[in-house]
């Protein structure tokens, strides 16, 4: 397939991280980023604002449509998909990327932070593909693509975190459900995820996270945006993993995405160790 010249992406969560480098990369092909996200003033502890976002998309090539979004408000998701398809004439590409994460035990997990991570996660992504997919019916290659992990039932990632695994898992979820539904219609529906941590602002505010330990987010800009670039009636239904797709793409020798290339990334959730 073509490039993304000229394609309209809706990206949850598009002001930083993964989300941000997704459109940057989809940029430099001249893509169309309606960057949909919450925060619109500056965060002493995460750095960026969908307005410097939308800087960031322009000044690589593409154009933008910074959209403040409470992604918990399913009236706002359906006005902000509304708005992206009026101003950029349709959607072309929906992806999933917003996110909430709390690494707590049961007792130790607040039903607030419980609500939030259901709401942010598997409810958003339901409702934020729902809201786009009677405008990628009408688009030439449609893709979804959910930044969410492959189901791995095995306890061990149940047991410290269940209530994160089950909200990261309903975004699966959706995935395996919506690829079945709208194959038919000629819809990607995919996952992408990591097999290392990946060094965001977020999981460092979070997690505190050593980033000498991970991979830069241009691994999975480069990753998504081979997915995206697919034939949407023959690629669907896949969890695919960064490395992989790197693979598929000729690539195997990883340490220009490394922050700190004379150690080993760490792993992420969900996932073993490469074969």
């Amino acid at each position: 397939m073509s490039g993304l010249r000229g394609k309209t992406l809706f990206i949850s969560g598009a002001s930083r991280g993964i989300g941000l480098a997704i459109a940057l990369r989809a940029a430099r092909d001249g893509a169309n980023i309606a960057v949909a996200a919450k925060t619109d003033t500056p965060d002493p502890r995460l750095p960026g604002t969908i307005f410097t976002a939308a800087e960031e998309i322009e000044k690589a090539g593409g154009q933008a449509l910074p959209i403040k979004l409470d992604i918990r408000d399913a009236d706002a998701i359906e006005a902000a998909v509304a708005k992206t398809a009026a101003h950029f004439g349709g959607i072309d590409i929906c992806i999933n990327n917003a996110s909430a994460i709390s690494l707590t035990g049961t007792l130790e997990t607040p039903v607030k932070r419980f609500d939030l991570m259901n709401q942010v996660n598997g409810r958003a992504t339901f409702l934020v593909s729902r809201a786009c997919i009677p405008y990628l019916k009408k688009a030439s290659n449609p893709h979804i693509l959910t930044l969410s992990p492959p189901l791995n039932l095995d306890p061990k990632w149940f047991g410290p975190h269940v209530a994160y695994t089950m909200a990261k898992y309903a975004m699966s979820f959706t995935v395996l459900g919506m690829a079945e539904e709208f194959k038919k219609d000629g819809i990607a529906v995919n996952a992408l995820w990591p097999r290392t941590a990946i060094a965001t602002a977020a999981l460092q505010v979070i997690d505190k996270l050593d980033t000498r330990y991970a991979r830069r987010p241009e691994i999975m800009a480069d990753a998504a945006y081979w997915a995206l670039t697919q034939d949407s009636r023959t690629l669907t239904g896949q969890f695919l993993i960064d490395d992989e797709v790197m693979a598929k793409m000729g690539v195997t020798d990883l340490t220009r995405y490394a922050v700190d290339p004379t150690v080993t990334p760490m792993l992420d959730f969900f996932v073993e160790a490469a074969r």
